[in-house]
């Protein structure tokens, strides 16, 4: 016997336990079934799970379940990513516990450490991966820093080098002062800060008395131009261009250039250069030949380049000294307030340097050309497709990738310095002193270089290196490429695009995916970002804990339409949770009716019209979730099976069922019986890859035994000869007028246990027929004493203490007169329409009020708004009640 309550708690635990023994998550090679194949984005193995996790996740797992059941083989291939500063920064702040750093330990020493935290605690997220039902080939497990994985990142980089296509250059990169390593684009945090444009006066040389006027907001990086810029068009300062002026301070002269880059709308329309400080001065410096000089170190404090009296100190020491030393000469000629946008290290969040260092690069703009043509010709398919826009955005303007990082935990670049400064970069070091060997004609001392590679170069692997590559495995040949890469929009460029790169590179030419689902953000309740700081951060763990696992998962599968952020709330989980616990009391309603499985049973042979009815409703319904699956509308699935089960099938069907369940027609008992067992075992494999646990556990207690388990089943398919059209008719329009007739039993307050008369007139034979045939239902369901059907002759007679309402064209009255005090009800109804009329006015008052709008919070204003609307709503129901009731 099913207990009373479904109690997620005490089933998720031992189910995922059954499931994973199994071996029901496993992929196999040596079969003939079609592959269906999804790459798990590698959390980061310092990790834990968040509400985005919980959505790319969720999904994810909902299709790979799904194609299990379609008969596939699928391959959700699991694994974490090193995380190359998260992680290093994890450890060191345990070592800075102890008062030890890394460099106390020394680099092989401290890489020991990491490898020691990593397999005591890098399990977290992948267990928490379970909690949530996640369901990919857990033996396939893969780290980007285990062995296999470590033996293609060498054999890609030592390729790309002796291609040409990767290369050490000097050239600007995003540094953090305080991790001290090369950051990408994604780590950057913009904030928006208060700050101050100062517009210096650069003396013109040979012309006393004369300047030309800069603006910054960094006056410290003064100490490094190398030229000022002015737009070719702007005739203020034609004359100049070509001339040098004197840089204050340091006394440099340097060039007053033309280049596009000056806005002339903008402050004086000169602006300082500073190309080894700036990423649009860079490339100024670089078209206009202008010198690279770096005037700060590792640190960002001033380095040898600058003027004695500024070396050593910190950069924004340095900026008050160097405005109070232009001040002083007389060349500061205003300060002006703004706000600006100011590049913060996402980790360590210490404001980011444009720096000038050695760097490893990849030539990515060669990389990029057939990647972007796999989109351009369909190959590759973007779903929402809108995001091929933001693709090609990045990949027809891409610059050169940085890859190196000045951290200790990672990938080690596999190159060495010889003597003189020569590189030889090969796959072992045996390679290298033997490549050195033939270069120098002897053995010479060689120097690893020490910094290793962004994580995004492992994680661009992911989709072949997983399934053994560079080793011609079987999983490669089966499961390459993908399916379905689902992911957040947020990493299209680091790392979606940088796999399809490395995939067609170095997979002759193959797409690692051939579909791109791009899932939205989750946002809280009111639409914001959810943060630490702003305080609305929903942890999924908490949220499992309270309403299961299930219902989370049936929540967010729900709101998840295509390019809409998911607004989340605990409430709408509550919701959710609700259907679970109306599927549970379905079955348990099933159960005391004795509705077991009846082995061999033939839908397509059931009589009656309830159960043909139901049947075809059945086989609607697990097209419709199939069908939203299929094509990444999961909120039309989870709608679609949602509406069936609750509404269809227990607010309907179980209803209308239960006069058979309690009759004495043996016959007809035993067929619905039969039916509704069906019906409940079809609902729950349809149901099951959204919500896996409480569909597997209903299969294991609804029938006496079952020789497989519900994810190992196969998903229904059902062609249109199970829905009888004539069936959906009768029952449809019965449901139809019972819904209308209730309608107005609730709106004229008709106490529940009153019967009352119904009119229907003018209706059609057919609709005379299906009435007639459905017409105990109608009554017992309505609370309806008396049916009849009559003619426009007998309208007048009729109306009277009627209220009409209309069902497929055909007017029904109703008549609730002797069933009601209609004064009475007139009265509240006019108390009501006028509390309704005041609250909308000062609705509206509150919203024509600018002050108000403008100065509220976002989604206070959108709520007010909301509230506005409703109540409009039902104002306008009240009305229509009101016209009703006056009219009888």
């Amino acid at each position: 016997m099913l207990e009373k309550t479904y109690s997620p708690a005490d089933v998720e635990g031992r189910l995922y336990d059954k499931w994973e023994k199994s071996g029901a998550f496993a992929a196999d090679p040596a079969s003939k079934a079609n592959p269906y194949v999804i790459m798990m984005p590698p959390p980061n193995v310092t990790g834990s799970l968040h509400m985005g996790h919980a959505l790319t996740f969720t999904l994810q797992d909902i299709l790979v379940r799904y194609n299990r059941m379609m008969g596939k083989d699928a391959l959700w291939q699991p694994g974490t990513d090193h995380a190359g500063i998260a992680t290093q920064m994890v450890v060191e702040r345990q070592l800075g516990e102890q008062n030890v750093t890394r460099h106390d330990l020394g680099r092989e020493k401290f890489v020991e450490k990491v490898w020691e935290w990593k397999e005591e605690s890098g399990g977290t997220i992948t267990n928490q991966l379970r909690r949530l039902g996640a369901s990919p080939d857990w033996p396939r497990e893969r780290f980007t820093m285990d062995d296999g994985l470590s033996a293609a990142v060498r054999k890609v980089f030592v390729t790309l080098h002796k291609q040409g296509l990767i290369y050490r250059d000097k050239r600007l990169v995003n540094w953090d002062p305080k991790l001290l390593t090369a950051i990408s684009d994604l780590e950057v945090v913009q904030k928006e800060v208060k700050g101050h444009y100062w517009h210096f006066k650069y003396p013109i040389e040979g012309k006393e008395g004369q300047f030309i006027t800069v603006a910054t907001t960094r006056p410290e990086t003064m100490l490094g131009d190398t030229g000022v810029a002015v737009h070719p068009d702007d005739e203020r300062y034609k004359d100049l261009v070509g001339q040098y002026c004197i840089l204050p301070i340091v006394g440099r002269r340097i060039k007053i250039v033309a280049d596009e880059y000056a806005d002339p709308e903008k402050g004086s329309g000169a602006v300082k250069i500073t190309p080894a400080h700036d990423f649009n001065d860079f490339e100024v410096g670089k078209r206009n030949d202008l010198e690279k000089i770096n005037i700060i170190d590792d640190h960002a404090c001033i380095n040898e380049n600058a003027p004695e009296e500024y070396r050593g100190l910190d950069r924004f020491k340095a900026r008050e000294l160097i405005v109070a030393k232009m001040d002083e000469l007389g060349l500061l000629e205003k300060i002006e307030d703004t706000v600006h946008m100011v590049p913060y290290g996402d980790r360590s969040n210490v404001v980011i340097e444009p720096y000038l260092t050695d760097q490893w690069f990849v030539n990515a703009e060669v990389l990029a050309k057939p990647a972007t043509e796999a989109v351009e010709d369909g190959r590759i398919k973007f779903v929402p497709k809108n995001w091929e826009n933001t693709y090609f955005e990045w990949m027809r303007n891409i610059q050169p990738w940085c890859i190196s990082r000045q951290l200790w935990w990672g990938h080690r670049i596999p190159a060495w310095f010889g003597p003189d400064g020569e590189i030889f970069v090969e796959e072992t070091e045996e390679e290298v002193r033997a490549a050195a060997k033939a270069h120098f004609g002897k053995d010479v001392e060689l120097t690893q270089e020490t910094d290793v590679l962004d994580t995004w170069f492992s994680s661009a692997l992911w989709p072949f290196s997983t399934l053994g590559w560079p080793e011609q495995t079987p999983e490669l040949n089966k499961y390459y490429p993908g399916d379905v890469l689902v992911t957040g929009f947020d990493i299209i460029f680091f790392w979606v695009a940088r796999m399809i790169m490395m995939g067609m590179h170095f997979m002759d030419g193959k797409v690692p995916f051939k579909e791109i689902y791009i899932h939205a953000l989750v946002r809280d309740e009111h639409g914001q970002k959810m943060s630490k700081s702003k305080g609305n951060v929903i942890n999924p763990l908490e949220i499992i804990d309270e309403y299961g696992c299930d219902a989370l998962r049936l929540t967010l599968t729900a709101l998840a339409a295509q390019g809409r952020d998911i607004k989340l709330a605990a409430s709408r989980v509550e919701g959710y949770r609700n259907f679970a616990t109306k599927l549970w009391n379905a079955a348990r309603f099933a159960e005391m009716n004795e509705c077991k499985p009846v082995d061999g049973f033939d839908p397509a042979s059931v009589k009656s019209t309830l159960a043909r009815w139901i049947v075809g409703k059945t086989a609607e319904a697990a097209k419709t979730v199939s069908s939203g699956i299929e094509s990444y509308r999961f909120n039309e699935a989870a709608n679609g099976a949602y509406q069936f089960v609750w509404g269809t099938f227990c607010d309907w069907y179980l209803e209308l069922a239960k006069p058979v369940l309690m009759g004495d027609d043996e016959e007809a008992k035993t067929e619905i019986r039969a039916v509704t067992a069906w019906v409940l075992d079809q609902i729950l494999l349809i149901v099951h890859p959204i919500m896996p646990y409480i569909t597997e556990e209903l299969w294991e207690k609804t029938a006496d035994a079952r020789e497989t388990l519900l994810m190992s089943q196969a998903y229904p398919q059902f062609d249109d000869t199970l829905i009888d059209r004539a069936a959906e008719a009768e029952i449809d329009l019965a449901i139809r007028l019972i819904g209308n007739i209730r309608g107005v039993r609730s709106e004229m307050n008709v106490p529940p246990s009153a019967e009352v008369p119904i009119f229907l007139v003018d209706a059609t034979d057919a609709m005379k027929a299906a009435v007639t045939a459905q017409e105990a239902q109608v009554k017992r369901l309505s609370r309806v004493a008396t049916v009849e059907f009559k003619g426009q002759g007998d309208v007048q007679a009729i109306a009277k203490g009627a209220i009409q309402t209309v069902v497929d064209g055909v007017t029904v009255f109703v008549s609730v007169a002797d069933f009601i005090d209609v004064a009475a009800e007139k009265s509240r109804l006019e108390k009501e329409i006028d509390g309704k009329n005041k609250y909308i006015k000062a609705q509206e008052g509150k919203l024509s009020n600018e002050r108000f709008v403008s100065r509220a919070p976002e989604h206070i204003v959108a709520t007010e708004k909301a509230k506005l609307e409703e109540a409009r709503d039902t104002l306008a129901k009240l009305q229509e009640a009101y016209d009703r009731i006056a009219a009888m």
